[in-house]
């Protein structure tokens, strides 16, 4: 099978699936430093990076926006002094979709090269 950090996003429509239970079970081992956590209903792939400060925070942030602008695909991303907090889900299904967890797995991508 494919990993994940290698496959494309593919285009999401309103009212397309969100992953099964069994789906995530088998998915989160892939990306198993992110946690499920939900906020107003609608569950989220979520994960704090740790830097050394502000401008190595920065730096990540601005990486992943670029594979994001690059998959069409956007999280949540807020940086702070030394830590930057990443959450993935589609907006357009309010929920998780396969692609979130692609996302996750270019975003570890883009920690494992800072």
């Amino acid at each position: 099978m494919e990993a994940l950090k290698d496959m494309r996003c593919e285009s999401c429509r309103r009212g397309a699936p969100t992953v099964t239970h069994e789906e995530m079970r088998m998915l989160l081992p892939e990306v198993r430093h992110w946690q499920v956590e939900e906020e107003g209903g609608v569950p989220r792939l979520t994960r704090v990076f740790e830097f050394p400060d502000f401008a190595s925070a920065l730096e990540f942030t601005n990486r992943v926006g670029a594979v994001a602008e690059e998959q069409q695909h956007h999280p949540l991303v807020t940086t702070e002094w030394g830590r930057v907090t990443v959450k993935w889900w589609t907006h357009k299904i309010g929920g998780i979709h396969r692609n979130d967890f692609i996302m996750a797995a270019k975003t570890d991508d883009v920690f494992a090269a800072a």
